[in-house]
């Protein structure tokens, strides 16, 4: 029995590791799994990750503890999940920007993006959403190009290099012959505080920054940057449905794994996350924080988005010619 054990435990002895994998992950999991969050308490992360972890524990029959580790866009709590033991006790529940965006605005990074990470799933998206102060002169993105074209227009963000602000270099690439100034702030709450002020034109953000201020029209909605329109505001176009091709930016939340971890034990995690997210209350409560819940099939589809995420990025990033602050 405390061979056993030892085995299990020396996951690095890549022999022993092959040999015994399967019966670790039998026992999986035998102890507290952390989620690590790389982002502010309140925010679409956290509350996904919040959400979760009881069913989760209900599920899997130990603790499931949310840790903030904020700072850097994500970066540092990617950089912590990289550097764990591989044995799925401690996951990431990320988003876009510190796997497929900052690895490209970013010079130097503590972390592989593509080799220390392992996918488990896909839980939710956030579409970016234009929204515009109910005193500019356009009420759809027809008008907005339009408008754009004979003056400058001041979109706001949350910050130079992270999503919202690549979705509005994509915004540019897919209208062109806009004028649009980007205005960067310190979070996404500044930004839409004085697109409501009227001291921009307009904001792009993640669709839970704006989705109850465009309801009760304090602003005003004018596009969804997605193939589909919003569950949370089914009135509001799609830019494609408008006319602006291309334009598709949707922030997503997912869970990942340090590279190496077990593949059964990914597919447990995966099998789990997959019915909590099922679950009406989960759904629920999610969609309270304007959430759309998305699961990948498998961990290797969810693998194949990120891919193909960091691969469109990549090139908007290089012709926008955009950095990290």
């Amino acid at each position: 029995m405390n061979r056993w054990l030892t085995t299990c435990g020396a996951a690095g002895i890549a022999a022993a590791a092959l040999l015994f994998q399967p019966a670790c992950a039998a026992d999986f999991p035998s102890r507290p799994i952390t989620l690590v969050v790389g982002f502010s308490v309140g925010g679409s992360n956290d509350i996904t990750a919040r959400v979760i972890s009881q069913p989760l524990s209900d599920l899997l029959g130990v603790p499931v503890i949310v840790e903030n580790r904020v700072g850097a866009a994500g970066v540092i709590s990617a950089q912590h999940v990289a550097r764990a033991t591989p044995d799925g006790y401690t996951l990431a529940i990320t988003s876009a920007s510190p796997l497929v965006i900052t690895p490209h605005t970013m010079e130097k990074l503590p972390y592989d993006s593509r080799k220390d990470f392992m996918a488990v799933s896909l839980l939710g998206i956030t579409p970016e959403t234009v929204a515009t102060n109910p005193g500019v002169p356009a009420i759809n993105l027809a008008e907005l190009v339009k408008l754009a074209k004979t003056r400058d227009i001041t979109l706001a963000s949350s910050g130079t290099g992270g999503l919202p602000h690549l979705a509005i270099e994509l915004f540019k690439s897919a209208a062109p012959g806009i004028h649009v100034l980007h205005v960067p702030y310190k979070g996404a709450g500044p930004a839409v505080a004085d697109t409501l002020a009227g001291h921009v034109d307009g904001v792009v953000v993640d669709l839970p920054a704006v989705s109850q201020q465009i309801a009760d029209g304090r602003l005003r909605g004018i596009a969804i940057a997605n193939d589909n329109r919003s569950v949370f505001l089914p009135d509001l176009p799609t830019a494609a449905e408008q006319g602006v091709q291309g334009f598709v930016a949707v922030n997503w939340i997912g869970v990942i794994a340090p590279a190496r971890t077990p593949q059964p034990v990914i597919d447990k995690l995966h099998d789990a996350l997959a019915k909590v997210m099922r679950q009406p209350k989960v759904k629920d409560l999610l969609a309270k924080a304007a959430v759309e819940v998305s699961v990948s099939e498998t961990p290797a589809a969810f693998q194949k988005f990120i891919n193909a995420e960091d691969e469109k990025w990549a090139r908007i990033v290089k012709t926008a010619g955009v950095k990290a602050e």
